[in-house]
């Protein structure tokens, strides 16, 4: 039995050594490979240097392409650093309010085309406001190029625009106002968007006329004067309703224009409050006053 274990014990000795003798060879050959190869790997380098030294040509074609590798390795990273920031979005056009003026009728396109060099707009957004206009004038029954005059006077189609006391949009609608007929467009937020903006102040131009009875006064309901009665701005919108008007019909451009007076609107007097009566006053006044002798009596009796 413990011839056995002697046996036993010298095997598991001897492979232990084994595999320590092993091991140790592979790592020697490890090294001396390694150590071979990076001398191998310098001799290399150091021949081409000296190659590319000794031959301009060579050289300057080695600079090229590597240049040439590393301004594409930079291309590409700014290209994926584009797609990553800007993140394209190909249906974005859907968003976009814009239309062809050459795919609207004769009279809308010349009044689009007639706008936009006037005010400086793009033509194809301004397509869409004007067939939105005429539309939304025939079922509210309100002349469109009405609603082109307002929108130009206010904003100057201007779809961001906002006024000191917080009109805002196309049609400079007080939104804080007018909240409740945004609520069909999704909110206040609404009033940014050009065709809702639109659409609402046409309604509010509508219930001023109506409210008012004539176009002038639905004008002053509309800018909601307060310190004049509006005349100036009356003016300025009629005249460019005429203008819009005219160029819609293809007539010459009128010369002369209807004007309303501007009156300053005044505040009424105060009135002095009446005295409380005094009862001497009141009894002095009552006595009889003495005659008034007539100039010609006078003179004859002296």
């Amino acid at each position: 039995m413990t011839a056995h274990k002697e046996q036993a014990n010298k095997s598991a000795a001897g492979a232990k050594a084994a595999l320590t003798t092993a091991l140790g060879d592979v790592s020697r050959g490890f090294f001396d490979i390694t150590h071979n190869g990076l001398a191998l790997l310098g001799t290399l380098l150091a021949v081409g240097l000296i190659t590319l030294a000794a031959r301009s040509d060579l050289r300057t074609s080695a600079e090229q392409q590597l240049l040439g590798w590393l301004l594409e390795r930079k291309q590409a990273t700014t290209e994926a650093l584009d797609v990553a920031v800007f993140n394209p979005e190909p249906s974005a056009i859907e968003r976009v309010t814009a239309a062809q003026p050459t795919d609207l009728p004769k009279q809308q396109a010349n009044v689009a085309f007639w706008l936009s060099r006037k005010y400086r707009v793009a033509p194809e957004p301004l397509s869409v406001l004007v067939a939105e206009a005429f539309d939304v004038g025939q079922k509210a029954r309100v002349d469109p190029t009405l609603i082109l005059a307002v929108m130009a006077i206010e904003s100057r189609f201007n779809p961001f625009a906002q006024s000191p006391v917080g009109a805002q949009g196309l049609m400079q609608v007080l939104t804080r106002v007018h909240t409740d007929k945004y609520e069909d467009f999704g909110g206040r937020l609404a009033a940014f968007d050009p065709v809702s903006n639109l659409r609402v102040g046409a309604k509010v131009l509508q219930d001023c006329i109506k409210q008012a009875g004539s176009i002038e006064g639905g004008l002053r309901l509309y800018v909601g004067a307060v310190s004049s009665d509006g005349g100036d701005y009356i003016n300025k919108v009629m005249a460019e309703h005429l203008r819009i008007q005219s160029v819609a019909l293809g007539k010459p451009m009128p010369r002369y224009f209807p004007h309303i007076q501007r009156t300053q609107v005044i505040a009424p007097a105060t009135v002095e409050p009446t005295p409380e009566p005094n009862p001497t006053t009141d009894f002095e006044a009552e006595a009889p006053a003495a005659p008034v002798v007539p100039p010609e009596t006078a003179l004859a009796n002296s």
